[in-house]
């Protein structure tokens, strides 16, 4: 339990939830506690999906500049590699994840949703990469997820220009998946990610990376990267039971048990 990060647990669903006021500023402490949150949520066997979400007010309006202005190139060579990994850690999180967007989602705040699986917005939420405005660029993975979800095209827009992004518009390019009344976001991502609670949690994993793993690579290597994902799950019991329920009972009425 970090000060101003914590992960909360509720019938399978483990929610990362930032909480420093009064904008959720991406500080280092805050970096640190994000990467803390998102490993404990990885090891926990009782966490089957994941929200990542900011509050009823506002996501995370970006990094701490307060913190940055002094900092030296030096300096920042060693930062740098703790926000991409605080990031990434979101990323590696080997379970299904959402993250529930209210107000800004700014610089780091949009990187943080771009490290999720999928993104639900309020339609209050507002998106962006503004860094070029301070003379640098996004430096927590948002030249690379943005290109790679939205398009290089696209993304270069939203980088080039550092303009914020409505919801709808946000919708409309691809980075964000739906979009809800502000007052129900959260409750929507909860309710998709608890369908993961009775899931074949191997399965999912394996599906992860092979969709993540393949979408860096050519056809060839992403297919057979697939080919051993697949084959793999021979190995488990939820294989077993999922395929055995199916010729008894038909689809969906397997009951996993995780292994």
């Amino acid at each position: 339990m970090g000060e101003f990060v914590r992960l909360e647990v509720s019938d399978g669903v483990g929610t990362i939830r930032i909480d420093r006021p009064k904008m959720n500023p991406l500080n280092r402490q805050v970096q640190t506690e994000i990467r803390d949150g998102a490993r404990e949520a990885t090891e926990r066997d009782d966490v089957k999906a994941v929200v990542v979400y900011g509050g009823e007010r506002v996501f995370a309006a970006g990094a701490d500049i307060k913190e940055m202005v002094d900092m030296s190139y030096a300096d920042m060579v060693k930062a740098s590699a703790e926000l991409q990994d605080c990031f990434s850690a979101i990323s590696r999180i080997p379970k299904p994840t959402v993250a529930a967007v209210t107000g800004y989602a700014l610089g780091g705040g949009c990187e943080v949703a771009l490290s999720a699986d999928l993104r639900f917005a309020a339609d209050n939420a507002t998106f962006g990469l503004p860094e070029v405005l301070l003379g640098v660029i996004p430096g927590g993975g948002g030249t690379q997820r943005l290109a790679r979800l939205i398009g290089p095209s696209k993304a270069k827009d939203l980088v080039f220009t550092g303009r914020f992004v409505p919801a709808a518009e946000a919708l409309e390019i691809g980075l964000v998946d739906r979009v809800f009344p502000a007052d129900e976001v959260y409750a929507e991502a909860v309710k998709w990610a608890q369908q993961f609670s009775g899931a074949a949690g191997f399965a999912i994993r394996a599906a992860k990376t092979a969709i993540d793993k393949g979408g860096e690579v050519d056809i060839e290597t992403g297919l057979e990267i697939e080919r051993q994902q697949f084959a793999s799950l021979f190995a488990t019991e939820d294989r077993t039971i999922g395929m055995e329920s199916f010729i008894e009972n038909g689809p969906g009425k397997a009951k996993f048990v995780g292994r």
